[in-house]
């Protein structure tokens, strides 16, 4: 790929490549219902709805491996939660943040604690579904907490599940493998924290470094998989069913809004900022929120300055082929869960027409906006989380993204009614050691 084309013909590629913070609209982004039929041959809303029933299925096995979600009937679900009190703190740092800003907590979901337990953990069900109805040990009919059983154990426990991580989809099906009795591998790069792999391990999760970066692990435990005919490889460049995990977040969230009183339409618009690494989770997120709300949503990515690998993929449509190396880009950041250099090709193309744009953030922002979080409405977050807020900070401080608005009828009246939501993707199981050192890292 000729990286030095797109700087020299593209301003917005030459920041990025210089590292800086920037705004990225998205030039191939269509009306909903030009894309409509397209998307629906690759993920339909009966896929979606299907999804959905399938986590329904689950709930009594849920409850029973995992007691945290006792109080939600077994379902995994995070709290809309709105802030006030951050919203003003920013504004006060010269932000202007028009309407009402919300935070999405996946960063305190059950169970793993991020993002990637929606589709993760879909995942990992969905593999132990079809494998114990293939068996005939179990029918559709079955109560699915007798998945938890010694006899169900001993026979996933034939079964090997693998995944590269840069540390919370190793989370997420590592601790739900490990649940269902499957033998876990997790093949992680030199960008996870050692909490996690040190928390995989206490789970009986085998975990294989890597000194390289995510691309690598992901390659080298792919490539170990399909030397194994009883293993399995959750493959978070190319898989459908991790997407279908986070598509079902969208009716989620149209609930929550609803409870709230949130209107959304062309009047009162949504517009949503989330973090992306290799792309699935926002991508999947993003996908069913589009399919829901239509133009009236309006979805961000947010990528730190040092790894903007989704950015790259499709503003350049090389999609899994633009690697941030190739743009003198190291890909190390401190924001450890979206540290990947190449995104996924399945997502960055699934995208390209439905995407808004994206943020960049530097990495000592990521701290300040993590203390302020803390400081304001007593939330603690990951660093990675944190990449969130350059969205609904930056909406209005660039060109870009202000042309943008104007060009999509968000007018200052209509403004005044959008609710932004800021994605948390993850923060619940981190350390109390590592929670602190958070609030103290400046950089």
């Amino acid at each position: 790929m000729n990286a030095q084309k797109y700087i020299e013909n593209d301003p917005v590629i030459k920041k990025i490549a210089d590292k800086q913070e920037t705004a990225w609209v998205n030039p191939y982004l269509q009306p909903f219902a030009m894309t409509d039929a397209v998307c629906q041959l690759v993920v339909s809303d009966a896929d979606i709805e299907d999804a959905e029933n399938r986590l329904a299925r689950f709930a009594s096995f849920i409850r029973k491996c995992f007691p945290e979600t006792e109080e939600t009937g077994g379902l995994i679900e995070s709290p809309l939660a709105e802030i006030p009190v951050m919203q003003k703190a920013l504004e006060e740092k010269g932000f202007r943040i028009p309407g009402k800003l919300l935070l999405k907590m996946d960063s305190h979901l059950a169970i793993a604690g991020s993002v990637k337990a929606r589709g993760g953990i879909y995942e990992v069900l969905k593999h132990a579904e079809d494998l114990a109805l293939a068996s005939g040990k179990f029918t559709l009919e079955d109560d699915y907490a007798r998945l938890a059983d010694e006899d169900m154990k001993e026979f996933f426990g034939r079964y090997t599940v693998q995944v590269g991580s840069t540390g919370n989809l190793g989370l997420s099906i590592g601790i739900t493998s490990a649940a269902l009795g499957f033998k876990v591998k997790v093949h992680m790069s030199a960008d996870a924290k050692q909490w996690k792999k040190d928390l995989l391990r206490s789970k009986g999760v085998e975990v294989i470094e890597y000194a390289d970066d995510y691309s690598k692990a992901v390659a080298e435990g792919r490539k170990l998989s399909d030397l194994d005919p009883m293993s399995y490889f959750v493959d978070d460049e190319k898989s459908v069913n991790l997407f279908l995990g986070y598509a079902v977040a969208a009716g989620r969230l149209k609930k929550q809004l609803d409870e709230k009183g949130i209107t959304v339409d062309e009047k009162h618009p949504l517009i949503v900022y989330i973090p992306a690494g290799v792309g699935g989770a926002p991508g999947g997120v993003a996908y069913g929120l589009k399919r829901i709300f239509k133009d009236n949503v309006h979805c961000f990515f947010t990528e730190p300055t040092l790894c903007p690998s989704v950015l790259l993929g499709i503003a350049t449509q090389e999609f899994e082929n633009a690697n941030v190396h190739d743009f003198g880009i190291s890909g190390i950041t401190e924001a450890d869960g979206l540290a990947c250099a190449s995104p996924s090709g399945f997502v960055t193309r699934i995208m390209t027409n439905l995407l808004s744009g994206e943020f960049t953030i530097e990495d000592g922002k990521l701290y300040d906006h993590l203390r302020l979080l803390y400081e304001s409405e007593n939330i603690q977050i990951e660093p990675s989380s944190c990449a969130s807020f350059a969205g609904p900070c930056g909406l209005m401080q660039y060109e870009d993204s202000r042309e943008y608005c104007r060009t999509h009828g968000l007018t200052e009246d209509v403004l005044a009614n959008a609710a932004q939501i800021a994605w948390a993707t993850g923060g619940r199981l981190v350390p109390e050691e590592n929670r602190r050192e958070y609030l103290e890292t400046y950089l």
